[in-house]
């Protein structure tokens, strides 16, 4: 963290594995504009062949190469870690794939401390606007515990903030003075649903999370697919070897007393509609049908 200046209270960690260049180097050259940033590499192979490209960023504090891929939470986690020890105020997350808008590190600071006046035990995140690069599609931000005014709820007597349960990990505003008592990543989750488990426990915590549309991240969840529901951003679609993931964290989040009621019930139908509809169309249905199956038995072994 050699390069870290003097004032700079920001920092964000960029995660990768298997990285297209192009669209890692165009986030990487945003973030350089405004804030110190670590990338941390989750085992991908020949990544030493990019690190002069990352590295060349006056602000890239390191490209830090994980021998193996040791998923999602513990890179993140690591890279947490890092910047606490160097004494960064704000956090950001990102993928490696999201874009940011004008001025994005800038705009989501100011909108924590906008919003923070209205809080009454702390925002433990902030998460920008997400729309879809796809299909320019903005993703809302959800409530689960409510039957009516689910998403885009106002937070307190503010206009372009909200009440949110969850925010998608790329592009939060994580506030680092709230982590002790929050605690880590999840790292057994390896890589789906991190970000949900995180959320649901802040919340228990009595922390608030907030999204605003003071900033836009532009990042496509999933992948793309013919099934309407898909298309429609009611539900994301992954490869068989993600099922497998989000099948089995998605079950030990339901027995889980910190996640939400609301969250419980529709999540459950939504993933059988999702699984039904993965066994009966995918040209993998039988690699989709043992992973879904593989992941449920799992669940309980998890910690």
């Amino acid at each position: 963290m050699a390069k870290q200046r003097p004032n700079a209270k920001s920092y964000a960690i960029v995660v990768t594995y298997k990285p297209e260049l192009t669209a890692l180097l165009k986030l990487l050259g945003q973030l350089n504009k405004e804030t110190d940033f670590i990338v941390i590499d989750n085992g991908s192979p020949q990544i030493e062949k990019l690190e002069k490209s990352i590295t060349v960023y006056e602000r890239c504090q390191q490209l830090l190469r994980l021998e193996n891929n040791e998923g999602l939470a513990r890179a993140l986690n690591i890279g947490i870690r890092l910047g606490r020890e160097a004494g960064y105020e704000y956090i950001f997350l990102f993928d490696q794939d999201s874009s940011l808008c004008d001025l994005f590190i800038e705009r989501m600071i100011a909108s924590y401390k906008d919003a923070v006046q209205y809080s009454e035990n702390g925002i433990a995140a902030v998460g920008p606007r997400i729309i879809n690069p796809q299909t320019m599609r903005q993703t809302p931000f959800k409530l689960f515990n409510r039957l009516m005014l689910r998403s885009d709820r106002h937070f307190a007597h503010t206009t372009k903030h909200f009440l949110a349960d969850f925010l998608i990990t790329s592009g939060t505003l994580v506030i680092a003075k709230h982590l002790d008592a929050i605690g880590d990543m999840k790292e057994s989750y390896f890589i789906d649903n991190v970000d949900l488990e995180w959320c649901f426990r802040a919340k228990s915590l009595g922390f608030d999370l907030v999204g605003t549309d003071g900033a836009v991240l532009y990042h496509a969840i999933g992948e793309r697919s013919l099934n309407p529901l898909v298309r429609a951003g009611i539900m994301a679609q992954h490869n068989p070897s993600r099922t497998y993931y989000s099948s089995r964290n998605r079950t030990h989040l339901y027995g889980m007393k910190y996640s939400p009621l609301g969250w419980k019930i529709r999540d459950r139908v939504r993933f059988f509609i999702k699984a039904s509809w993965l066994i009966l169309s995918s040209h993998d249905r039988k690699q989709y049908w043992h992973n879904i199956r593989s992941g449920i038995r799992d669940a309980k072994s998890l910690t």
